[in-house]
């Protein structure tokens, strides 16, 4: 990359700022993505399943017809996601990636895709009747998909950083901000931290 001011996952002699937010559908990743879009000092990019699916980048009318099964392409999708991560952070784009991680294979995958950035990993936790009041509020997610994310989203988890899902976006997004700068890194996102 001739002329480029940056090495794989590092600008100007430091590390790409990542943060990753986990949290159960409906659990305000997307707001509090947004506002920190909205305050940070530098120009996060915000990368979900959400965009690909709701954008048309997935032929997702096609899998609600029954053309495709979701089921036989998930995989290669979310490999497609992760990778697709790996590449926006690893050109020196700060990076914010909302998610449902719900394997320990896709923590692995992120862990070593992000090698060498600095990952904050984010839990956002919504208790229960809150996300199923977003759920029917949203309308344009299938009803119980909430609780059966709530039901294993945080399972053993260590995340650099806890947060609660009903407070104001904003003020999560704060928080995230000045964690980023002073929080250690102790999440099996981080590189330092064994898995």
């Amino acid at each position: 990359m001739r002329g480029s001011e940056h090495t794989r996952g590092q600008r100007r002699g430091r590390q790409v700022p990542v943060i990753v937010l986990n949290g159960a559908s409906s659990s305000g990743k997307t707001t509090v993505a947004q506002a920190i879009q909205s305050i940070a000092e530098e120009p996060f990019w915000h990368l979900s399943i959400d965009h690909l699916r709701d954008t048309g980048v997935l032929p997702m009318q096609r899998v609600r017809s029954g053309d495709f099964l979701w089921s036989e392409f998930r995989e290669r999708v979310f490999g497609g996601l992760h990778a697709m991560i790996g590449a926006v952070a690893h050109s020196g784009n700060p990076l914010i990636v909302e998610h449902i991680l719900d394997t320990q294979r896709w923590i692995a995958d992120l862990r070593e895709i992000l090698s060498g950035t600095d990952v904050l990993f984010v839990g956002l936790e919504t208790p229960l009747d809150t996300l199923r009041a977003r759920e029917q509020a949203r309308g344009d997610r299938p009803i119980g998909m909430a609780d059966a994310d709530a039901r294993h989203v945080h399972a053993g988890m260590v995340y650099d950083l806890r947060l609660d899902g009903r407070d104001a976006p904003e003020r999560n997004a704060q928080r995230i901000l000045a964690g980023f700068r002073s929080l250690p890194r102790i999440s099996a996102l981080s590189s330092g931290v064994p898995v």
